[in-house]
């Protein structure tokens, strides 16, 4: 599977573009806010002669889906995620205010809900959705055992974790499920995040200060 990641400036966030010797692809958490971020993101999938098949999000927090209506209009691609996150959309507006600016965008809605231990295909690539509630209720970590790697969105970051003080936010939820749900797969899986470089699993088990 090859893995591109776009960094996106607003926050800033990762966004990444999954695809494998087919041609398919799937995007997971499309951060694009200005129109030469989304036409970068248009620019590669059309260059590389991608079929994109799914437009997963790991959760709603505004940085994460201000790119969702411009890949409904370009590709005609639904936004998946949790349906306990969905509440997030309605409140879009208020996110923004929050950190002082404007949506780029209004939000769009869910083309589909993606439950725990659901398997998301594209091409000869299965990912496995993984729920991870705690930053918001419905944090969902895409796993690919085949590749050894996970995008685990804003809940595990490499030597810590997500915020746990927005709306719907646990800690103790949050320390609990990284440990029982991630912490558990094999040392090798590499971790892409929602901010940042990646890590390991064997290194967040040995140095991430939340978990010992």
């Amino acid at each position: 599977m090859k893995i591109k990641r776009f960094e996106f400036n607003m926050f800033p966030v990762n966004c990444y573009v999954l695809s494998d010797e087919t041609g398919e692809a799937a995007i997971i958490d499309a951060g694009c806010y200005y129109p030469e971020e989304q036409q970068m993101l248009k620019k590669y999938i059309d260059e590389n002669k991608l079929t994109v098949k799914h437009l997963l999000n790991t959760h709603l927090h505004l940085d994460h889906v201000f790119g969702n209506p411009f890949l409904l209009r370009e590709f005609g691609l639904k936004a998946e995620a949790c349906r306990k996150d969905e509440f997030l959309l309605e409140k879009l507006a208020d996110q923004c205010r929050m950190f002082g600016f404007r949506p780029n965008e209004e939000a769009v809605p869910l083309g589909h809900y993606v439950e725990d231990g659901e398997k998301i295909h594209f091409g000869n690539t299965e990912l496995e959705a993984i729920h991870v509630p705690g930053h918001s209720p419905g944090g969902m970590v895409y796993y690919c055992k085949a590749d050894a790697c996970l995008f685990s969105g804003d809940v595990l970051f490499q030597g810590s974790v997500g915020r746990a003080d927005l709306e719907g936010g646990d800690f103790g939820e949050l320390i609990e499920h990284v440990s029982s749900r991630l912490l558990t797969l094999p040392d090798e899986t590499v971790v892409y995040p929602g901010h940042g470089e990646p890590t390991t699993i064997g290194k967040e088990k040995m140095d991430n200060p939340f978990f010992k």
